[in-house]
């Protein structure tokens, strides 16, 4: 598998500082599963920022500050990569850990939503509001009605794959798109495009036939 694209150094600094909220923190944690170039500059990040530390002197903090940090060390979604399967017959998972974890299974567990013209989702829970996190299954061969963003997208293929106007993605591939892409994806024709997208704000259509259901499907 060769994986073409990849989170900015600012993504990966953020994820590795824990400073990311838990929807971005997943989509990154999930690259890094599928990916071992971003998971050795990950390990690179967290190299020199151990090495820092090092070099501080000891203070003692209040029991509330070191609570809060350990609290938030307890929620930081670390990624895991995937061993392969050796077992007879036994295909490897389509979805990797960690997200799995938040599928409770691999993809024949996911409770589809239809959304139109053979495309589904399927809206995955978060603790916190404010990002939304969700599967997408994009029929083979069909495109996603053009759009632009009200803010960040974050689209990590997971399965098939779609190209536009920026290239082609396939497993593993990330795409960072903001306020200045306007898009149409198309999903590539023999296997259905299953990606996991969290965004900050809602898509914007081109379509009028797609803003009017948009409010009913969440997209």
């Amino acid at each position: 598998m060769s994986i073409d694209h990849h989170p900015n150094e600012e993504l990966l600094l953020d994820y590795s500082s824990g400073a990311m909220e838990e929807g971005w923190a997943l989509a990154i944690a999930t690259h890094l599963a599928l990916c071992p170039d971003c998971r050795a500059a990950v390990g690179d990040i967290e190299a020199i920022g151990a090495s820092f530390l090092e070099g501080l002197v000891p203070t003692r903090v209040s029991t509330a500050i070191s609570d809060a940090v350990r609290s938030q060390l307890s929620d930081t979604t670390a990624p895991m990569e995937d061993m392969p399967h050796t077992g007879k017959g036994e295909a490897p998972p389509v979805l990797p850990e960690p997200l799995r974890k938040y599928i409770g299974g691999d993809i024949d567990h996911v409770p589809w939503q239809r959304l139109g013209l053979g495309a589904f989702q399927y809206l995955i829970p978060m603790g916190k509001q404010g990002l939304t996190v969700r599967l997408l299954r994009i029929p083979a061969g069909k495109p996603v009605p053009t759009h632009s963003h009200g803010g960040l997208e974050l689209t990590l293929v997971l399965c098939g794959s779609f190209s536009d106007a920026t290239g082609r993605y396939e497993r593993g591939d990330l795409q960072e798109a903001d306020e200045t892409l306007e898009h149409q994806p198309h999903a590539a024709v023999g296997v259905d495009c299953i990606c996991l997208a969290v965004t900050d704000a809602p898509l914007r259509f081109s379509s009028f036939a797609a803003r009017l259901v948009q409010p009913f499907i969440g997209i």
